[in-house]
């Protein structure tokens, strides 16, 4: 099943919760997401049931790696039930979740693990305490994070990934830190570019730290030499330390856009499907769903819309002339 610019579909992430414990500033800030903030209702939210069936069909189109994402999956009650659905479903090669960590104990983790999760991205973006809490608008302190990420590699969720988000003048002088921290550990830290997603993190381009300013920062203590991609349409560029003590990944939306070769779809957790993070619209499958709609027609529907998808934001954001109002990160997943 190929788009509009004969891109193929091979990942689906899925949010399953538009909540979240944290008020990061890059995505939740916590002057707009405060506590009369309208978050979706119970029964707003796609059942495991619902979600397993969009996911089953969009396996048999072609998908091969699912991601569960939020807000904050791990709030969402019983989060193993729903792993263990879409784990059973045959085609799945790839079964993740992207979590802050701060509920992430070592009895979740096994649990995680034991439903069948195999792999798990851990936020942090800063070592420092000061700079982290800062960041996370809720005072929490990296310290329980690193505790996670451990949990996480003992119960097998391995290799664990530490997701960084880089913002000039915020954490950008923690990013050798971080480097030093996870050098030789076995994780693979990655460095995300300070994106436009959204329309409440006052994201301004002079605060974007560029892949090639990470690049030099790190190399500067510590050579590195890139690596080809695992698999077309991996959004991280790899590079490996030059000494054989593991590896960085750089994801570089604004300053390397990598639209041609993007096979992403998102599962809102309201059942709507984007066919761009910076997508200012979605297409409800929700309520056909509700409505008895029949595996042919949701296949037909999912069809349909990827299809006619034409998305490349990232490649036009140098060329737009006008504001767009996009969907909040926190509402489809990163």
């Amino acid at each position: 099943m190929l788009d509009a610019l004969q891109r193929p579909v091979h990942d689906l992430r899925i949010s399953v919760t538009d909540r979240c414990n944290f008020r990061c500033v890059y995505c939740m800030p916590r002057h707009v997401f405060g506590p009369d903030y309208p978050f979706l209702k119970r029964s707003q939210l796609l059942t495991y049931e619902e979600i397993e069936r969009v996911a089953r069909v969009f396996v048999q189109l072609g998908v091969r790696k699912l991601r569960l994402t939020g807000g904050e999956p791990l709030v969402r009650n019983n989060i193993e039930t729903l792993i263990g659905q879409l784990a059973a479903i045959d085609g799945v090669q790839d079964l993740s979740l992207t979590t802050n960590g701060s509920l992430l104990s070592r009895k979740k983790a096994d649990k995680l693990y034991a439903a069948g999760l195999r792999r798990i991205t851990v936020s942090l973006d800063s070592l420092d305490g000061e700079t982290f809490k800062s960041i996370n608008g809720v005072d929490f302190a990296p310290e329980p994070i690193l505790e996670a990420i451990d949990s996480a590699a003992e119960a097998g969720l391995t290799p664990v990934k530490i997701n960084m988000v880089v913002k000039r003048g915020v954490n950008d002088n923690a990013v050798l830190a971080a480097a030093r921290y996870f050098k030789g550990t076995g994780h693979i830290l990655r460095f995300i570019v300070f994106m436009d997603v959204g329309n409440s993190n006052a994201w301004r381009k002079d605060e974007v730290i560029s892949a090639g300013e990470l690049r030099d920062i790190i190399s500067q203590e510590h050579p590195i030499e890139p690596v080809s991609p695992d698999y077309h349409g991996e959004v991280a560029q790899k590079w490996r330390y030059t000494d054989g003590e593991g590896e960085i990944g750089i994801i570089a939306s604004v300053s390397q856009p990598f639209c041609g070769s993007c096979t992403r779809a998102r599962l809102s957790a309201d059942g709507s499907i984007y066919t761009c993070l910076f997508a200012t619209e979605g297409h409800d499958l929700r309520s056909v769903l509700r409505d008895g709609i029949s595996d042919e027609g949701l296949k037909d529907r999912v069809q349909g819309i990827w299809t006619n998808r034409a998305d490349r934001y990232s490649e036009l954001r140098a060329t737009q002339m006008v504001e767009v109002s996009k969907v909040e990160m926190s509402y489809i997943g990163g």
